[in-house]
């Protein structure tokens, strides 16, 4: 099997969490800061919007001993990017596209476990294509608000923007505390 990629994930061998991290698997999904949470037995997988977000979520997992990265090849978890694939080398996952439901419209990244032959994503509960990442995905250097948008406030976890030139308002989900940006006026 293979779970989704999408925005930048955090995949994790399933055996590290059931046997290092506090709890285990039900301490873990507790623990869990954001809704993005899939699994399909071997990989865990978990996404955040921002390298900040995610250096922190690394972080808290290496307080347990669930390592990212040993002699520069990834150990217990590996970063990987919707778009540009795994952030360092990884011999035991890997990653790729598939089209969602046969759909070549709709394609989807993914990681599984290597020798998996199995071609079903798996998706975080209420997931759907139509209103994913890899339907909409929308790519801003980290720490960089073009000047097509507007802050506009915080609510519920997401720092919540204003596309100037659409009108339409746009999120970026948070799982830590960050200074906020002046409001668009």
């Amino acid at each position: 099997m293979a779970v989704l990629v999408e925005g930048i994930s955090v995949v994790i061998k399933a055996e590290a969490i059931l046997h290092r991290y506090p709890g285990g698997w039900d301490g873990f999904k507790a623990g869990v800061p954001n809704r993005t949470l899939c699994a399909d037995g071997e990989l865990v997988r978990l996404g955040f919007m921002t390298p900040d977000d995610t250096k922190v979520f690394v972080d808290h997992l290496g307080e347990y001993g669930i390592e990212y990265l040993v002699c520069g090849k990834a150990k217990d978890l590996v970063v990987v990017d919707q778009q540009r694939g795994m952030a360092a080398c990884c011999d035991w996952a890997e990653f790729g596209r598939i089209d969602w439901h046969g759909d070549p419209k709709k394609e989807v990244a993914a990681c599984r476990a290597i020798g998996s032959g199995v071609r079903q994503v798996l998706t975080p509960d209420g997931w759907t294509y139509e209103n994913s990442l890899s339907s909409h995905f929308r790519f801003v250097e980290s720490g960089w608000v073009p000047e097509f948008m507007g802050f506009l406030r915080h609510e519920n976890g997401l720092e919540v923007y204003r596309d100037l030139e659409t009108g339409k308002e746009v999120y970026v989900g948070r799982t830590s505390a960050q200074q906020p940006p002046e409001p668009y006026r």
